[in-house]
């Protein structure tokens, strides 16, 4: 489904500041026969919208540190060297350079590797909350192999399995202020 987002539903323009006690950044991989989930509880971002559609752009700095699986063992592995490696990389971050209204394509940063990635954006609407500020929401999604950004960790299984799969499902749930003045 296609939504022109600056006509069909007039969204104002102007530089938005996503709001992150109302957003979520998740993922899901697989180990062995099931999913884990997992999410970023420290980001931060901007979404400029204007007249066209092409001329939206979206920058999220994603604090890799703040994992969290509801496993603290694992949230901690996962910020080691073997996964994440904080230390060394510091946070992931997002950069649009194209979007048609439904496909937003950017450059995503992990460990230091920059790749081209795809998301499909859903808009899910404009509105003023109880105190006047006007809200931008939008959901996307993409699945991308972690092995091409260097987080190739993983230990391998009886008949050829590995305990990590490589393809991460990436859900973005986003609601975003229209900064005072834009």
């Amino acid at each position: 489904m296609s939504i022109d987002v600056t006509q069909s539903t007039k969204v104002p323009t102007g530089t938005w500041t996503i709001d992150p006690s109302h957003s979520e950044v998740g993922f899901t991989v697989r180990h062995l026969m099931t999913k884990v989930r997992g999410q970023f509880e420290k980001f931060e971002g901007t979404i400029a919208t204007t007249d066209e559609v092409d001329g939206f752009r979206a920058s999220a700095t994603i604090d890799l540190n703040s994992v969290n699986t509801r496993d603290e063992t694992r949230d901690n592995h996962l910020r080691s060297a073997d996964f994440f490696d904080v230390e060394k990389h510091g946070p992931m971050t997002f950069n649009t350079t194209a979007f048609d209204g439904t496909t937003a394509t950017g450059e995503l940063t992990i460990k230091g590797v920059t790749r081209p990635v795809e998301l499909e954006v859903e808009f899910l609407g404009v509105d003023v909350d109880a105190f006047g500020n006007t809200r931008i929401g939008y959901e996307a999604t993409t699945e991308i192999s972690r092995k091409q950004w260097g987080v190739d960790f993983n230990v391998p299984l009886d008949g050829g399995k590995v305990l990590v799969g490589d393809k991460v499902n990436v859900v973005l749930s986003i609601q975003a202020i229209l900064n005072q003045g834009a």
